[in-house]
């Protein structure tokens, strides 16, 4: 697991202006060793080319199986991970998906080696990983329970139609007199709010375009861990 970003602080540091405390390192290794997983933390890399292709290489001279990357995955200046990864040679088989949160989101090879590149965004970054990295890690293990169950449940409140990217909203779970899971949804959805996923239950799964919904209407869940 590889977290880059020059505005990333380790918890019990005091973040100065336009710092971070980090924190989705420990939600990755967490989710990794839940499906039986070792895991080794690279660190963080800092906002350079240097910095960020040699944390790629110490990965690949680890024998890892899967390198797992966090932040830098968009388009800004300082966002290079894409660059760098493909200047190690990894061959990307996608950048970029119709999905919300985690879009910036890659996959790739390094020769044996799988890459996942996560978004930064706290939330994106584990919503991503729970339906990537999870399914990957089962795959490679020989299991036969690869992909997260979805369940039949009904809203619990309304919810505007969707555009073109799927949908997955944080949200907590009830049981309602006649057996039905009712799903409603927090209130805010920004990638950013830990909070907020924290008390999430599971994830219901929008497709694209969906139409407007009712409180009431069936839905579609992916259960989360705990």
């Amino acid at each position: 697991v590889l977290a880059t970003g020059d505005e990333l602080v380790l918890p019990g540091s005091d973040p100065k202006p336009g710092q971070i405390v980090l924190s989705n390192g420990y939600a990755l290794h967490a989710l990794a060793r839940q499906e039986g997983a070792d895991t080794i933390d690279l660190g963080i890399a800092a906002d350079t080319m240097e910095a960020t292709t040699a944390a790629i290489r110490r990965a690949r001279d680890s024998g890892a199986d899967i390198l797992v990357t966090t932040g830098g995955a968009s388009v800004g200046d300082h966002d290079l991970m894409h660059v760098a990864l493909q200047a190690e040679g990894v061959a990307l088989s996608f950048w970029k998906i119709a999905l919300r949160p985690g879009k910036p989101m890659m996959h790739g090879r390094l020769g044996d080696m799988r890459v996942i590149g996560l978004p930064g965004n706290p939330v994106s970054s584990y919503v991503c990983a729970f339906l990537f990295m999870v399914p990957l890690l089962r795959a490679l293990s020989g299991r036969t329970d690869i992909q997260h169950a979805l369940e039949p449940a009904v809203l619990g409140n309304a919810l505007p139609a969707n555009d073109q990217r799927q949908d997955y909203l944080r949200a907590s779970l009830a049981r309602r007199a006649d057996g039905a899971t009712v799903a409603t949804t927090v209130s805010h959805q920004d990638s950013s709010l830990l909070a907020n996923l924290a008390v999430a239950q599971a994830l219901v799964v929008r497709p694209p375009y969906a139409p407007a919904a009712a409180a009431g209407d069936s839905c579609t869940l992916i259960r989360l861990p705990g």
